[in-house]
């Protein structure tokens, strides 16, 4: 049985005619007439009865046309449904986050983007392996530290971010105009535990200078570090992504240097996957946001 068998048994239904029907659906009499004695014999009883110029359907045609219906109604059903991902009316997006500032940054993007498409579902993985999720089709893409170069990934560049020295505005240190990375041994430290990805960078670079970082404090959110150190408990070292993010209402932030410290953010998906019109749309207004926090650097 073909679809377009199909087709012409509701055209002759709705018509009543063959004559009518073939006009419908653009096609020479004789070719509605074969068709509907190919279906007819395959089913195995007459679909219409046909006394002379008039035409009935049979019990058992009323039988075929009303599975038939179902059919074509279940086919305009998809397409409405693949019309409204198209449009990002409905459907599912994931994504997976690197935990910490960059999980901050996507989650107020997501808010935005939530709030204009509310038909639309948003899952947010977040992960110390971005990878992994895209991999195993959990997230259509990963908004992470960019990977080294590997063929399986696409990667779209955010911005680049700086690490900065971050301590109560009467600190000895607060006018410099840089800190030296050697320095910060010699200063009581607020931190993140070495799970997360900055702590662990932060602890690399150390190691390669020649000392090991001995945290005074450790915690698990920027509010509680952030009040620590305006408390006069110690300095910290942020990112900028968290120093755009939140009020840091007297605290100042110096860069660092020998070594500088620079990690580059960016997204990354399967060059595989198909990316949807609202996996593209989200893409561009996390590259927006990123712009309109300063996060991108104008040359």
């Amino acid at each position: 049985m073909e679809f377009r068998q199909l087709e012409c048994f509701r055209a002759v239904c709705e018509h009543l005619h063959f004559t009518r029907a073939a006009e419908q659906l653009g096609i020479s009499q004789p070719t509605l007439s074969y068709q509907i004695k190919l279906l007819e014999d395959e089913v195995g009883v007459p679909l219409f009865n046909r006394i002379g110029k008039k035409i009935t359907i049979t019990a058992s045609g009323d039988i075929l046309l009303k599975y038939c219906l179902q059919i074509f109604g279940a086919l305009s059903g998809f397409r409405n449904e693949i019309n409204e991902l198209r449009q990002m009316e409905r459907g599912e997006l994931s994504v997976a986050v690197l935990i910490g500032e960059i999980n901050e940054f996507v989650s107020g993007v997501l808010g935005e983007f939530s709030r204009d498409h509310p038909n639309l579902k948003i899952r947010v993985i977040g992960s110390e392996d971005v990878v992994a999720p895209i991999l195993n089709e959990e997230a259509d893409i990963g908004v992470t530290i960019l990977l080294k170069d590997d063929d399986r990934f696409g990667k779209i560049p955010i911005y680049e971010e700086e690490f900065y020295f971050v301590m109560r505005d009467d600190h000895p240190l607060s006018g410099n105009t840089y800190v030296e990375f050697d320095q910060i041994r010699h200063e009581d430290l607020i931190m993140f535990p070495n799970t997360y990805r900055c702590r662990q960078m932060l602890d690399a670079v150390s190691f390669g200078i020649g000392f090991k970082l001995l945290p005074k404090i450790e915690t698990t959110t920027i509010n509680s570090l952030l009040k620590l150190i305006q408390s006069g408990a110690g300095v910290t070292i942020l990112s900028r992504t968290l120093l755009h993010l939140y009020e840091r209402q007297g605290l100042v932030a110096i860069p660092i240097a020998n070594p500088s410290l620079t990690r580059e953010v960016g997204i990354v998906y399967l060059k595989e996957k198909y990316l949807e019109t609202a996996v593209r749309e989200l893409i561009d207004l996390i590259r927006q946001s990123a712009l309109e926090l300063n996060l991108v650097k104008t040359k």
